[in-house]
């Protein structure tokens, strides 16, 4: 196994085999124990997109309010559809939330907000924003969003970031990086897959093409075309699988340029950035 190879396996916390039932209910008692230490809230937030993550995570912290409601009451998740527009695949989001049940959910459309924001910015600086920044804009907006909310009914907000998109770094600082607390951490792309597949999700949901969607130029672009490399790649490699120079130099390149992204502000007392 390569030397950065470990240290990365370590850090991410992953093995290279789960049980998908227990890995379930570690989740799920892992956000009802957060919930229990926090007595000023009262349950989780999240956006939904249709995609993977956040619908194993939505039906996650589903399960865990249902679980503290049979004991406590009061908690409840809330699913949020966060489109910059109309979404594309719209109708995934739809079969999403219909699997995942949550206790009550909202749709706000980013778009306004996002395009001001941009406008804004643009008129003062006399430049324009990439496709790029602008997809920056979209993921830190719908945080905000997800943060407002969570204001107003007491509700922590859920982070869908696993080790799979964390040692590339996929994922925008502050923005969809940005969260209280992010219970898949340690899991790869295929071990998610299991876990849902447990949980008796449509195949279509766990079995789609992952996608960030968010430039407007290259909407539904395929997260692996962006990286460079696939998620099977990818999860080999945690799993301590030789995955030869080509895929393993390209997972570490991220992981180095993407350091950053895994800590928070920089201060005076730390020297990680150095190395």
């Amino acid at each position: 196994m390569r030397v950065l190879q470990r240290e990365i396996i370590r850090d991410l916390c992953t093995v290279p085999v789960i049980d998908a039932g227990t890995e379930v209910r570690r989740t799920i008692d892992f956000m009802k124990d957060y919930l229990l230490a926090h007595p000023f809230l009262r349950g989780f937030v999240l956006g939904i997109s249709g995609g993977q993550d956040s619908t194993l995570l939505g039906k996650l912290a589903q399960m865990a309010v249902d679980e503290l409601n049979v004991d406590f009451g009061g908690f409840e998740f809330v699913a949020l559809r966060l489109p910059y527009g109309v979404q594309f695949d719209e109708c995934d989001c739809q079969d999403a939330l219909a699997f995942i049940k949550p206790s009550d959910s909202f749709v706000v459309d980013i778009k306004p907000a996002v395009d001001a924001s941009v406008v804004a910015v643009e008129r003062a600086m006399s430049v324009k924003s990439s496709h790029f920044h602008r997809g920056n804009v979209k993921a830190r907006h719908r945080m905000e969003v997800q943060y407002h909310v969570g204001a107003l009914r007491g509700l922590a907000v859920l982070g869908t970031d696993h080790s799979a998109e964390a040692v590339t770094g996929f994922f925008t600082k502050f923005g969809d990086g940005g969260a209280d607390l992010t219970p898949l951490f340690r899991l790869n792309k295929s071990q998610g897959r299991k876990m849902l597949q447990f949980l008796n999700c449509p195949i279509h949901l766990y079995e789609k093409v992952p996608t960030a969607d968010l430039e407007d130029d290259r909407p539904g672009l395929a997260d692996e075309v962006a990286l460079g490399v696939t998620y099977a790649e990818i999860d080999r490699y945690l799993e301590g699988i030789d995955v030869g120079i080509v895929a393993s130099e390209k997972i570490e390149d991220w992981y180095l340029k993407s350091r950053h992204k895994r800590h928070l502000p920089v201060t005076i007392f730390d020297d990680w950035w150095k190395k």
